[in-house]
């Protein structure tokens, strides 16, 4: 266990302050599959309590070689990151071979039909912090809700730390991260609520792709919405026009 201690920067995040290092023996009891409450294609979340507070332990599958030695950088990227938007990073757990995150727990699942927040959120991340933090991983599942339906931006998977006099773009498998791609990621999440269709994420992007066709072809992008989005929308504009 000391051997992936090391490996995962240990002795480095052992002198952060506002990170707390779990032992592989406190996580045990809650890494069980009936504590399972969200799985795919990087892991499995898990729900538990620690020192009386519910929290959630995110158990990655692997980690990249190339990533390895900055672990230990992301990790001290979020605990620098606090917004009431945004999931609060507690600890870690370094003796595994793949490093097991907890988070604060956010009781009310992903975003369905509340928005409010993220946006600020991802602006908190790309402008008032001391260095440009992109997540690179906006999407509804990683948006959540709290007790009082506050949103939090969660999953800063492959999050980079970009520094402010230096370029905004660095290279991923996927293409060019930037703070442009981020604002366009929460663009396509406004698209799903409007539409109520999911997107190809990462794929195609078919329905982000529907709206500039639809303007080439003439049409508006209202005829897009779902329809009882837009009966409620006019319900409100009727209303208004006749209180006006």
């Amino acid at each position: 266990m000391r051997e992936f201690f090391v490996k995962n920067g240990g002795p480095i995040l052992e002198k952060v302050n506002n990170i707390k290092i779990f032992k592989k023996e406190e996580l045990k009891p809650i890494i069980q599959k009936s504590n399972v409450i969200g799985k795919g294609g990087f892991g499995e979340v898990y729900k538990g309590i620690l020192d009386s507070q519910a929290v959630a332990i995110n158990k990655s599958i692997n980690v990249e070689e190339s990533q390895e030695k900055q672990f230990a950088n992301e990790i001290i990227i979020q605990s620098r990151v606090i917004h009431k938007n945004i999931t609060r990073l507690i600890g870690c757990c370094l003796e595994v071979d793949v490093p097991m995150l907890v988070y604060e727990f956010v009781p009310q699942g992903s975003l369905h039909d509340i928005l409010h927040g993220a946006a600020e959120g991802l602006a908190y991340m790309h402008s008032k912090t001391s260095t440009t933090i992109l997540h690179g991983d906006i999407k509804p599942s990683n948006i959540l809700l709290d007790n009082d339906f506050t949103p939090k931006i969660s999953d800063f998977g492959i999050s980079r730390l970009i520094a402010i006099d230096k370029t905004h773009t660095i290279l991923c498998q996927s293409g060019l991260l930037t703070k442009q791609s981020d604002v366009y990621s929460f663009g396509v999440t406004l698209l799903e609520l409007l539409t109520r269709k999911r997107d190809d994420f990462g794929g195609n992007g078919r329905l982000a792709k529907a709206f500039p066709d639809a303007y080439k072809e003439g049409k508006g992008a209202i005829e897009l919405f779902d329809s009882e989005i837009l009966a409620e929308m006019m319900l409100k504009y009727l209303m208004n026009l006749q209180g006006s």
